[in-house]
């Protein structure tokens, strides 16, 4: 399946701060989630199935992919 980068609404999240160092999500077509690196806007991209997207996002909210503390 090949997914066109450029028709999705790329944003940051509204905890991102000003020194450049964030990454981009873009809802596209056919549900399809794109995340990039603000820095380099034309470089590559991941490209996550809605399914995909929503384990990754329901693992990130449950800490699966904190630090272990030292």
């Amino acid at each position: 399946m090949t997914v066109n980068l450029d028709e999705g609404d790329w944003f940051k999240s509204s905890h991102s701060t000003a020194n450049g160092e964030c990454v981009e999500v873009a809802f596209l077509t056919e549900g399809m989630v794109g995340i990039r690196d603000s820095k380099n806007l034309s470089g590559p991209a991941l490209v996550f199935a809605p399914r995909e997207w929503d384990s990754f996002t329901t693992d990130v909210a449950s800490g699966k992919f904190s630090r272990p503390s030292a």
